[in-house]
């Protein structure tokens, strides 16, 4: 039974996807701090430091001026507020990502030069013949030189 958990958890795609969900957790915390650090700042500046957590709607009927006091009291809210930070937020982190995806995607297609080309068809059957074949493996017809 070790065997087989032995087996089972060294397998390349159970290795890959752990691999995975661990640089996943960490390009979060990178995306997180995109948003926190960079981005929020100047948008706070500009929005005038709008911060909608304190928005909520008091179901209890008492009148409390912050959420804070209202739920210490107990009292039933709804917290929109808070939904419309995670919103934001979500908003951010999602553009920040597609911003860092686009980045790595930029430098890929700039490092990797297209292959060249193993083999070319032959003129006469359209088989592919290796570059440097002289005679066409499928046709036998003399092939010119490349």
């Amino acid at each position: 039974m070790l065997k087989e958990f032995k087996e089972f958890a060294l397998r390349g795609n159970v290795l890959d996807m752990a691999i995975g969900i661990i640089l996943g957790a960490s390009f979060g915390k990178i995306a997180t701090s995109l948003v926190n650090d960079l981005l929020m700042p100047p948008l706070g500046l500009l929005l005038g430091q709008m911060n909608f957590s304190n928005l909520f709607f008091n179901l209890s009927g008492r009148d409390f001026s912050t959420l804070a006091e209202a739920q210490a009291a107990g009292a039933p809210t709804l917290n929109y507020g808070l939904f419309l930070n995670t919103v934001v937020d979500f908003l951010l982190v999602a553009f920040a990502v597609f911003l860092l995806v686009r980045q790595v995607n930029r430098f890929r297609r700039q490092q990797a030069p297209p292959p060249a080309p193993a083999a070319r068809d032959c003129p006469f059957c359209l088989m592919s013949v290796p570059l440097r074949a002289a005679r066409c493996g499928h046709c036998t017809s003399e092939l010119k030189a490349v």
